[in-house]
């Protein structure tokens, strides 16, 4: 059949009818499942399809400041501009800054104390032209203005206000709303995102992300009125929070951001049910039986996976939630792929042979993606991550992919005796250390068993010292299903009768 409208694809309601439709188009396919990138995603679609759960109450909490913390790819930048939209619809004023925005703020100078203060006068200056421009302030009057505010001493918001009051500015009329709302609500959210663009990992880096933290503590503690809410890839945080003395006054303002196998699945579903029309609460897809959730995911995938080994007619949802490593994107890009897949093959929906086709480069774009996030600390980071393919001598094995601590220590020690590896400062990464890096990374998680015999897998971001020379868990490892097809491409059958498909429990 020809392209459907979505207009009659909402009037189908039973799965067996929308079946005969042929919905997979390059159009149908990024409504659906979304962009890779929430920067890049039509506002209005993101408001149908988001997802919020706890963490997102954490980040708009009223407090002066909030450090967004979590990998690429696990929806930072979503929920900022979710938390944004919602500020708007409640008059409270927003000010979104960029990289290009603060970029001639960044110079390195040896006085940390005299790169603070240009951060803080600085970013002053960016927040004030932003707020002017909001509340609307004529751009011919927004040069004069600005430099009066900034000579002038006291809260920013009680400045702003003071200027507004004078008959000697022009106002947009359209804004008086906004204007009188600002009056009553007193608040200002700054919302700084993308800080890792042009990220090295440099001192000069670590010295940058620290002048800027302090200075924000520094204006959000001059003035109550503004709260700051931040977001850093976990890399960046780990560098900074490793390295500066001062970083234990951040800590507290932390929210690291995760997300559950179960509110993944219900993300899933949200992005589903919404594209066809229908409402979605996901307050009661978090409440709902797995399998019962599950369900929804039929109406443009084959319940069933068909595939060799332990995956032999698994549960499609939990071969989905066994690949991804617990970020949105992950998803996002798995599904894209099959359904292009479906698509290029006439298929109505995704089946067995339209998953296995994108798993190959699923798991190279993984290993690229990792790469790209943390070659800045540790730059020869491809060659240790492909040195864990299975040896010839286990590539049969069923546990070439599992470790114990001492295994994982061995496997390791084996690698570098092809070349030592060094990190970004220049220190020699020993076998602890590049294991420890592995973990944090996400390219290892931690396995056992537990009474009930499930296996219970950890990530670094719910437990950090879980591998550790001197202290034993109990836990092996085991390299993450997502990369495997690109550490074995020669012999991807090999990876269905080897790889235990995810307990969904969690």
């Amino acid at each position: 059949m020809g392209k459907i409208r979505l207009e009659d694809l909402k009037r189908v309601v039973d799965v067996t009818k929308l079946k005969k439709y042929q919905i997979f188009s390059d159009e149908n396919i990024q409504k659906i499942f979304g962009h890779e990138a929430a920067d890049d995603e039509n506002l209005h679609r993101l408001r149908e399809y988001y997802v919020k759960n706890i963490l997102y109450n954490k980040l708009t909490a009223d407090l002066k400041l909030r450090v967004l913390v979590g990998h690429k790819g696990i929806g930072k930048s979503a929920m900022f501009k979710i938390a944004q939209y919602e500020d708007d619809i409640n008059n409270i004023l927003s000010v979104f800054i960029r990289p290009d925005d603060i970029s001639d703020l960044t110079s390195d100078t040896e006085d940390f104390l005299r790169t603070i203060r240009i951060w803080k006068d600085g970013l002053k200056r960016i927040i004030l032209k932003k707020i002017l421009i909001n509340l609307g302030i004529k751009e011919t009057d927004q040069s004069n203005v600005l430099d009066r505010i900034i000579r002038i001493s006291g809260e920013l918001i009680d400045i702003i206000f003071d200027t507004i009051k004078s008959k000697t500015i022009s106002l947009d009329p359209a804004k008086e709303k906004l204007r009188a709302a600002c009056f009553n609500n007193r608040k200002i959210n700054v919302y700084i995102d993308d800080l890792d663009r042009g990220w090295k990992g440099r001192q000069a880096d670590i010295n940058t992300i620290s002048a800027l933290l302090n200075a924000v503590r520094d204006l959000s503690n001059e003035n109550p009125s503004i709260h700051f809410k931040i977001a850093l890839c976990s890399d960046v945080y780990y560098l900074y929070r490793t390295s500066d003395e001062s970083t234990d006054k951040v800590a507290g303002s932390v929210v690291w951001l995760t997300w559950s196998n179960h509110e993944i699945l219900s993300l899933l579903v949200k992005r589903i049910e919404t594209y066809f029309g229908r409402k979605a609460d996901e307050d009661v897809l978090f409440t709902m039986d797995q399998q019962k959730l599950a369900e929804y995911l039929h109406v443009l995938m084959e319940p069933r996976f068909r595939g060799g080994g332990h995956w032999d007619n698994a549960p499609i949802h939990q071969v989905l939630m066994s690949l991804i490593r617990r970020r949105p994107r992950d998803l996002v890009k798995l599904c894209t792929l099959a359904a292009q897949n479906a698509q290029m093959r006439g298929a109505k929906l995704i089946g067995t042979e339209d998953w296995e086709d994108a798993f190959p480069s699923y798991s190279s774009d993984r290993l690229l993606d990792t790469e790209i996030e943390y070659k800045s600390e540790l730059p020869d980071i491809r060659r240790l991550m492909l040195g864990m393919k299975p040896s010839v001598k286990k590539k049969k094995a069923k546990d070439s992919y599992q470790f114990t601590s001492e295994q994982l220590i061995n496997k390791i020690n084996s690698i570098c005796q092809r070349g030592g590896f060094r990190f970004a400062n220049n220190k020699n990464a020993t076998e602890q250390q590049l294991a420890h890096f592995l973990y944090k990374i996400n390219f290892l998680t931690g396995r056992r068993s537990n009474n009930k015999g499930i296996i219970v897998r950890k990530y670094f971001e719910e437990h950090n010292y879980l591998i550790q020379g001197d202290v034993d868990f109990g836990f092996s490892w085991e390299v993450h299903p997502a990369y495997r097809w690109a550490l074995q491409p020669s012999d991807p059958q090999d990876i269905f009768e080897r790889l235990d498909l995810l307990d969904f429990e969690s």
